[in-house]
């Protein structure tokens, strides 16, 4: 069974061009909305992600909308804690794919780490 675990230096997460998440008014509130889109850089990049170390630079104060946790999986998405893992490893491999390719470095590392 695979389990969902963050892969250090990957960032695809951290890739949010709006135009390649168009139903993102369906589970962000307006005031997410609005902090969301204010964190889009250059690219399409996050302004907090530090492309030289491949990091967060707020981790631990990072938005609701950035975090993987089971509480708000539920209210953002309706996913049951249960079907976290499962849910979460896709959105990743959907995102790393998107970002990097389905045969990179990222996404070998990201199917190794969970177990895939």
């Amino acid at each position: 069974m695979a389990t969902w675990q963050c892969v250090k230096q990957c960032g695809a997460c951290c890739h949010l061009d709006p135009a390649e998440r168009p139903d993102l008014d369906e589970y962000l509130l307006p005031d997410e909305m609005e902090l969301y889109l204010s964190m889009v850089g250059e690219g399409g990049w996050c302004i907090n992600f530090d492309k030289d170390s491949r990091e967060c630079r707020i981790y631990p104060d990072r938005p609701r909308f950035c975090r993987v946790e089971s509480e708000i999986f539920l209210d953002m998405y309706g996913i049951e804690p249960e079907e976290l893992d499962d849910f979460a490893i896709d959105c990743c491999r959907q995102q790393i794919e998107g970002v990097y390719g389905d045969r990179s470095l990222e996404m070998l590392r990201f199917d190794q780490a969970v177990g895939f």
